[in-house]
């Protein structure tokens, strides 16, 4: 009986209070939801901090408030200041302050003086509500979603939301972009005195205007100062030296160490806080060197540069400097580091590597440079001079250009074009056939980006080979980093190379840290005393772009230099403008040696010491080498032959025309009749083969050969071009004192004596122009001359 009474109760007690239940449930699961997640939608500032966690640069939210991303954790002054003044007892109530809410309520209705009451936490809700009018019905519901703000967050969280989303005055939103606008510092940095200042002014933001409301800013700093004297927070001192701090007033310009850095990252990472890779010091000391590199450019009207370092192993961004300090009317905005220019002879380094790595040449063989047409193209060396045959090493360090088109002709357009691809050049994506045999001399576009960090690509493959088993990374030249955390990935472990072999690589950058000499470099010798360095300057058609890149075995560093609107200056030369840059900012790094030897890929091997091949059989001096395994593919010397000669040395002889006793078997090192015409005058120690002796019938041996026209040779003549052309012809003979005469379609027009060239002007059309010597030897070529 007892049982169905106390049942019977229990179901009648249901009955009565079900509907209170009901509702506490509604109430309870709005409370339980009624906040909004996140807690706050707000738009950010981009804030950029370097590797050392400093403040490089911002960009102003998309609301146009300087509101930085939240922030980790208050510091201590500051929460100290803040809590002393807007809520002592924070971390002891659920939310909201029943005690100071009572006694606003009664200040209310007996005086004129308004009192919120507020809690930091429901200050915190008001904010996030976007601060909607003051009412009682708006305190209940702050108060109400106040404990549960307190029931789904940690306190420190919740200051973190006050001390990221609280006003300052203005446009400045937040602790982090407060203590930055009016003081220029961290908020960790902060005194005491600016702490106080900025906690008392989320109460009233709009006290921050210099010339008014200073008076009671001051005086609510100092009481806050006072009570926390009071209180034995700080000292009798302290107090009366934070009293003695001056206000803030105008908000401070924030710091911009790498504008077009954070620019790129504001585009990439809108609203986002990116702790990045650049130091902060070397960022600075390469600031100071651009700007004083600008101001030596500019007399020149050359207005713009950029600069970036890489960190060859990590691939890190260390420096990024888009942009000289110029102005707007200079395009000072353009992010020169991944605009896009002419390549000029930058590219020549991966040419050599490729031509090495596949066992197409040695690093010191010969290469003819010679006057050059190929299909109508006509390349040129910077100083309109020609060398005759050049080691490929001197080539490549004194930047000439028409070796480079014939070893470029010769290892193929199509197979270096695609070597480009897997170097990431990204930009070079037209087919081949359209950038031609330029291709290697600036006919491509690319940008500093893409180019700094080829060359850091070809020394972390070299330091990768090195330091491990002598094996090759799976990808060395994919994009830098520039983001902490982010780190770099060279994939597997490949016993073959990715792009170019260690060896190829490691003899390239000798070549290239042998000092690079162009026509007019003034202040060479300056660079010499530098610390090693692998590097190669550039300059684009027309004086338009200047380049120098160069890597050791940690760093790599790249420059350019010119007009960001295309002006050419006769001042933008890798070597003038562009290398003075290079090796000031060199000598900001800390010291490297050099690169190890790869000898696992590299073989010794005897070469010729005048011709750079593999020794041959009548070459007189051979040394030992550490070449590219695959350069025992390459062809034996040539150029050194035995000759027969009579006692005297001054004739050519054979068996048939003098003693065999008194033969004389002579090597002799003897070049091509072109090669021989440029390259005899510039070496004296050169010996020019003896003639033959009367009556000694000479083997066939070419005495001349043609400069202009070359065998097919084609002169284009511009669209509706009428009139003649003035055509001059040029020929090479190892006789310089012999008479040479001339025929047009067998008609004699001239003769020539030392200097063998003749000039004729002559209409479209197809014509055979001969020539012969006194001693009847005779060579001929044709020529067509027509409209392009």
């Amino acid at each position: 009986m007892k049982f169905r009474s106390l049942r019977g109760n229990l179901y009648a007690w249901c009955n009565k209070y079900k509907i209170a239940l009901a509702v506490l449930l509604v109430v309870f699961t709005l409370w339980l939801f009624a906040l909004p997640k996140p807690l706050f939608n707000t738009p950010t500032a981009t804030v950029v901090t370097s590797a050392e966690g400093q403040l490089m640069g911002a960009r102003i939210a998309q609301d146009g408030q300087w509101r930085f991303p939240p922030i980790d954790e208050v510091p201590p002054r500051f929460e100290t200041c803040i809590l002393n003044f807007e809520d002592a007892y924070f971390y002891k109530h659920p939310g909201f302050n029943a005690v100071s809410m009572a006694k606003a309520f009664w200040q209310n209705l007996t005086t004129s003086k308004r009192r919120g009451g507020s809690t930091i936490t429901q200050q915190v809700i008001r904010l996030s509500r976007n601060n909607p009018d003051r009412t009682y019905f708006e305190k209940l519901l702050e108060t109400f979603l106040a404990t549960r703000l307190e029931a789904g967050y940690s306190k420190k969280e919740i200051l973190n939301f006050y001390a990221s989303q609280a006003p300052f005055g203005g446009n400045v939103v937040g602790l982090q972009s407060a203590s930055w606008r009016y003081f220029g510092i961290e908020p960790s940095e902060l005194s005491w005195g600016q702490a106080a200042a900025l906690a008392v002014l989320p109460n009233a933001p709009a006290l921050v205007f210099p010339g008014k409301n200073e008076l009671i800013f001051e005086a609510k700093r100092n009481r806050l100062l006072k009570k926390l004297n009071k209180e034995g927070i700080i000292d009798a001192t302290t107090y009366e030296l934070a009293i003695a701090e001056s206000l803030p007033g105008k908000p401070l310009e924030l710091p911009d160490i790498a504008s077009h850095f954070t620019e790129r990252l504001a585009r990439e990472h809108q609203g986002e806080r990116i702790n990045s890779t650049l130091q902060f010091n070397l960022q600075k000391r390469v600031n100071q060197i651009t700007e004083e590199a600008h101001y030596r450019l500019n007399q020149n009207q050359i207005h713009n540069l950029a600069v970036l370092i890489l960190d060859v192993n990590t691939r890190e961004v260390l420096s990024y400097v888009g942009n000289a300090p110029t102005t707007k009317e200079h395009a000072n905005y353009v992010d020169i580091i991944s605009s896009n220019r002419s390549t000029g002879s930058t590219l020549k380094p991966f040419l050599y590597a490729a031509l090495m790595g596949e066992g197409q040449l040695l690093p010191h063989s010969l290469v003819a440079d010679v006057p050059t047409s190929i299909n109508g193209y006509n390349p040129q060396n910077f100083d309109q001079s020609y060398q005759g045959a050049v080691p490929a090493s001197q080539a490549l360090a004194r930047s000439l250009n028409v070796p480079a088109v014939t070893l470029l002709q010769e290892y193929g357009l199509q197979k270096f074009y695609n070597k480009l691809h897997q170097l990431h050049f990204k930009t070079i994506k037209r087919p081949a056939d359209y950038y031609g045999l330029s291709l290697i001399l600036g006919g491509a576009e690319s940008n500093l980006w893409d180019l700094t960090n080829a060359y850091a690509g070809l020394a972390a493959t070299l330091n990768h080979f090195n330091n491990t088993s002598s094996e090759y990374p799976q990808q060395a030249f994919q994009e830098p980093v520039y983001i902490q955390d982010s780190n770099y990935d060279y994939g597997e472990k490949m016993p073959n190379p990715e792009v170019l072999d260690a060896g190829a690589i490691y003899k390239t950058l000798e070549a290239l840290k042998e000092v690079n000499r162009p026509q007019g470099s003034k202040n060479w010798e300056f660079f010499t005393d530098a610390q090693p360095l692998a590097w190669k300057t550039g300059t684009s058609y027309g004086f338009k772009d200047a380049w120098a890149v160069g890597v050791t075995p940690k760093y790599a560093i790249g420059v350019w230099v010119g007009n960001a609107d295309g002006e050419g200056r006769p001042g933008i030369t890798g070597v003038e403008a562009a290398a003075p840059i290079l090796f000031d900012v060199l000598n900001l790094l800390p010291n490297a040696s050099w690169f190890e030897t790869p000898y696992d890929e590299l073989v010794e091997a005897s070469v010729c010491t005048q011709s750079g091949n593999l020794a041959g059989l009548y070459c007189p001096e051979t040394t030992t080498e550490w070449i590219p395994k695959n350069g025992t593919r390459t062809m034996a010397c040539s150029y050194h032959k035995q000759v027969i000669l009579n006692e005297a040395r001054s004739l050519q002889v054979n068996a048939n025309c003098y003693p065999i006793g008194k033969l004389i078997a002579e090597p002799w090192f003897d070049l091509p009749t072109v090669w021989e015409y440029y390259y005899a005058p510039l070496h004296p120690e050169y010996k020019t083969l003896p003639p033959f002796a009367p009556g000694c019938s000479p083997e066939e041996q070419a005495v001349m050969a043609f400069i202009f026209p070359k065998k097919g040779e084609q002169i284009l003549l511009p669209k509706d071009f009428s009139g003649t052309q003035e055509v001059v012809f040029k020929l090479a003979h190892r006789d310089p004192d012999i008479t040479v005469y001339w025929y047009l379609d067998g008609i004699y027009v001239g003769s020539t004596t030392t200097f063998h060239e003749l000039s004729m002007a002559l209409k479209p059309g197809k014509y055979t122009i001969s020539a012969t010597d006194a001693q009847g030897n005779t060579q001929a070529q044709t020529l067509e001359i027509r409209p392009a």
